[in-house]
């Protein structure tokens, strides 16, 4: 993620006496295309970002964050860009992400956009700052992941490029004595748009005496397709190297990802993803926040999404094996029964089947369409399925999961068609507001939707007016269509179901031709 607050950068320099580099990778290391811990229990990364350098005081933000499930966080430190974190401050990090049963993955910051953004660090004052805070390190390789550096290079070419800077700070770290598995972001703001790092991560991977290294891909606007997404992770299983979602959003400005692929991917090839981030973005990016100020109560759309969405945290994390997670079974539940539909309205419906059973326990179902897109998740064998399309046929099947995140065989699929009509109890309305606007294009966020009605909503449209000339770029929040100019927005999965004077919101990105300064208006709702 781009830095979004802006501080004085100072420059430290740091020299280190060389010593021998490891001759295996201990604690934490790859083995294949997968991480492993020191006992060779397989560890997928599942957690989010935390912006501590930033917000050094929120250290509840950890409890919060394994409370919902997670199994690691990504730690945002600086080494001079933004306020220092001294060695005793790493180590009171790692403290804290052992404390809560977290991998830590440490990662500096500093180099955010380098070659593009003013006052950026390089990935060899990366390293360095690594160093100088090396005796927060050592020992802690089952528990602690070095980042190296977030988002090295922009979009701009630089000398040295990713590949011979990435490589270089590999091997520096290594010659001082690092035996931690190395994580390495990819240029172009970590979206490797140009596939630097796709093209060149096997020879970086054979650089590393360790042969510990892991890539990460930061999926944003870039990856707003299923085709790119999977084409990105295909690339990296033929190539037989690890690969994590290091950071993705569920919008943002340059475009909208598509997280459902993004984390159903993830999930069935057995990737990690982390979430960016916990709470305290600025900068038009507050709609990244899974929470609202720090507060594990406030759950935000983004937040409901990640942590307990279809193929969330909460359904699929481990814990750690060095912390007690794991299992050795590996016995999946049986097969659910067919699903049957009932309550069927324009935008949802009741589905229920025969209970799966387990040699230790089901402790939930996933529900899918029959080409694999997540409806939802349920620790029951029933579930209300909100945000579907009137007047559309579905055909869904249900997967049962148990405590070792075994998945069962898919159930028979079951068909029914949502209902043309919408709602009862009255209405609902829209108001949009712009939240930033340029010359070409602007962002309308929110795009409120309450409920009006006295009954509790199970979806909900919104219609409203591109001007002549505008073209809608981006959204998030909404399946959006569009129509000439009209836009018709329609809630998701997580966001469709609204009590009385409840609010949800969603918001879109149009461009316009320079010079025009008109706006979307007039916003309707239909339940």
């Amino acid at each position: 993620m781009r830095p979004l607050i802006t501080a004085l950068a100072c420059l430290l320099a740091f020299f280190v006496a060389p010593v021998a580099p490891a001759n295996a990778a201990v604690g934490i290391h790859v083995s294949g295309t997968k991480i492993v811990e020191a006992g060779g229990q397989e560890f997928v990364m599942r957690g989010t970002s935390h912006a501590h350098t930033w917000y050094a005081t929120q250290t509840k933000a950890f409890a919060d964050i394994k409370s919902l499930k997670a199994n690691t966080v990504r730690v945002v430190l600086s080494g001079g860009r933004w306020t220092p974190n001294s060695v005793s401050e790493v180590a009171n990090v790692v403290s804290l992400c052992k404390q809560n049963k977290l991998i830590c993955v440490l990662e500096n910051h500093d180099t955010t956009g380098y070659g593009e953004q003013s006052g950026a660090y390089t990935l060899d004052q990366a390293a360095n700052y690594w160093i100088s805070v090396k005796s927060a390190l050592v020992g802690q390789e089952d528990y602690v992941i070095v980042n190296i550096g977030n988002e090295p290079i922009g979009n701009n070419a630089v000398t040295p490029g990713w590949a011979a800077a990435t490589t270089a700070a590999i091997q520096k770290l290594r010659s001082n004595g690092f035996q931690h598995a190395l994580m390495v972001d990819a240029p172009n703001w970590g979206q490797d748009w140009q596939f630097g790092m796709r093209d060149n991560a096997r020879a970086v991977f054979d650089s590393d005496p360790a042969k510990n290294t892991i890539f990460s891909i930061h999926m944003y606007g870039v990856f707003d397709t299923a085709a790119e997404i999977n084409a990105y992770m295909d690339a990296f299983k033929t190539a037989g190297l690890p690969l994590v979602v290091g950071e993705f959003g569920f919008n943002h400005s340059d475009g909208n990802p598509d997280e459902d692929t993004i984390m159903a991917q993830a999930v069935s090839r057995g990737l990690g993803y982390l979430g960016w981030s916990w709470s305290g973005n600025g900068g038009g990016v507050e709609y990244l926040d899974q929470v609202t100020n720090f507060d594990v109560t406030q759950l935000t759309d983004w937040g409901r999404r990640l942590f307990n969405g279809a193929n969330g945290i909460a359904a699929t994390s481990k814990q750690a094996s060095i912390y007690g997670g794991g299992t050795t079974d590996p016995t999946p539940p049986s097969t659910p029964g067919t699903p049957s539909a009932s309550g069927i309205t324009s935008s949802g419906a009741n589905l229920s089947w025969t209970a799966s059973t387990d040699n230790v326990g089901v402790t939930g179902y996933d529900v899918y369409t029959s080409t694999g897109t997540p409806l939802g998740s349920t620790a029951t064998n029933s579930i209300t399925l909100t945000g579907l399309s009137p007047a559309t046929a579905y055909q869904v099947y249900v997967k049962a999961r148990d405590a070792a995140g075994n998945q069962s065989a898919a159930s028979p699929t079951a068909s029914f068609t949502t209902l043309s009509g919408g709602g009862t109890g009255g209405g609902c309305t829209a108001t949009g507001t712009v939240q930033s606007q340029w010359s070409t294009g602007y962002v309308v966020q929110p795009v409120t939707v309450t409920n009006t009605g006295t009954s509790t909503k199970s979806g909900w449209t919104v219609t409203f007016t591109l001007p002549a000339g505008h073209t809608l770029t981006g959204s998030w929040n909404a399946t959006v269509t569009v129509s000439g100019q009209t836009v018709t927005a329609k809630n998701l999965s997580y966001n469709g179901t609204l009590a009385p004077n409840a609010s949800t919101s969603f918001g879109v990105q149009a461009s316009r031709p320079s010079g025009n300064t008109s706006v979307p208006s007039g916003y309707t709702c239909a339940n």
